[in-house]
C-alpha cells in the first residue's frame, strides 16, 4: 500500500519543481481578520495566532458558517495551511476551493473535509451542496461528463490514517493542489484523495477560497500558516 502513494506523489510531475518559498503567498498576518469576511462573524476570531472559528452553547452552530477570503477567484493552485480542530467526534470543518457564495452566504462547492484524525473524513473530498461525497479518504475517482463515477479504491480510510503521522499537539498540515480538472489532497505529505472532474456542467475550474466551521455540537477549529501558491 505505501508504494502507491509513492508513485501519487510522483505522478504530480512538474509540482514538484514549484515549491520555491519565494513564490507562496501568505493569506493571514497572524494577528487578524484582515482579508477575510463572513456573514456572521461573531463565529470567528483570531487566538494564538490562528484563525479561530468556535461554536459553544452560549453560541450555538445551527447552519454552516463560512469565513471568506477576499482574494478574488482562484483557478489553479497549491494551498498550504496547518489545522487543529477539537470537540467531540461528530466535530467537523472543512476549505471550500473553487466554490460560490450564494445570496445567503452559504458557500458551495469543492471542500477539502475536516475532522478529527480519528474521524471517518479527514482528508476526503466532498462537494458541498452538490454532488456531496466525491472521493473518500483512499480514492482516486474519475468523474466522468455524465456524472457517473470511476472509483478506485486504493486504501481502506484506516489504512490511509495508518500512513499519517499524526501530531500530538493536534496541528497537522493540509496541502490542496488544484490543477486543470483535477483536485489533490495531502495530509502531512500523504495522499488521501484525488479526483479527476469531466462532468462540465458541474465542476468549477475556479472559485473562492473559504473556511468552514460546521453545524453542531460545540467545537473549535482553528487555522494558520496558511501560504497559496498560484500555478
Amino acid at each position: 500500500m505505501k508504494a502507491f502513494w509513492v508513485i501519487c506523489v510522483l505522478s504530480l510531475g512538474p509540482a514538484a519543481g514549484l515549491f520555491g518559498e519565494e513564490k507562496w503567498e501568505p493569506l493571514f498576518d497572524g494577528g487578524s481578520l484582515s482579508g477575510w469576511k463572513a456573514p456572521d462573524m461573531r463565529f470567528w476570531s483570531v487566538i494564538d495566532g490562528a484563525i479561530t472559528a468556535r461554536s459553544s452553547e452560549e453560541l450555538p452552530c445551527k447552519h454552516n458558517q463560512f469565513l471568506v477570503w477576499q482574494g478574488g477567484d482562484l483557478d489553479d493552485f497549491v494551498l498550504r495551511f496547518r489545522f487543529r480542530i477539537e470537540g467531540t467526534q461528530k466535530a467537523n470543518s472543512g476549505v471550500q476551493v473553487r466554490s460560490r457564495v450564494e445570496e445567503d452566504g452559504h458557500v458551495v462547492g469543492y471542500q477539502a473535509d475536516i475532522t478529527k484524525p480519528t474521524g471517518r473524513f479527514l482528508g476526503c473530498l466532498y462537494d458541498e451542496h452538490g454532488r456531496k461525497m466525491l472521493a473518500e479518504r483512499g480514492q482516486r475517482t474519475v468523474i466522468r461528463a455524465d456524472g457517473t463515477k470511476d472509483v478506485k479504491t486504493l486504501a481502506t480510510p484506516e489504512e490511509v490514517a495508518e500512513e499519517i503521522e499524526f501530531s500530538e499537539g493536534g496541528w497537522n498540515r493540509y496541502e490542496i493542489t488544484a490543477r486543470g480538472n483535477t483536485i489533490t489532497l495531502k495530509i502531512n505529505g500523504v495522499v488521501t484523495a484525488e479526483i479527476t472532474d469531466l462532468q462540465e456542467a458541474e465542476r468549477e475550474l475556479s472559485g473562492v477560497l473559504a473556511l468552514q466551521l460546521h453545524s453542531g455540537p460545540p467545537m473549535t477549529v482553528q487555522f494558520k500558516e496558511i501560504l497559496l501558491k498560484r500555478l
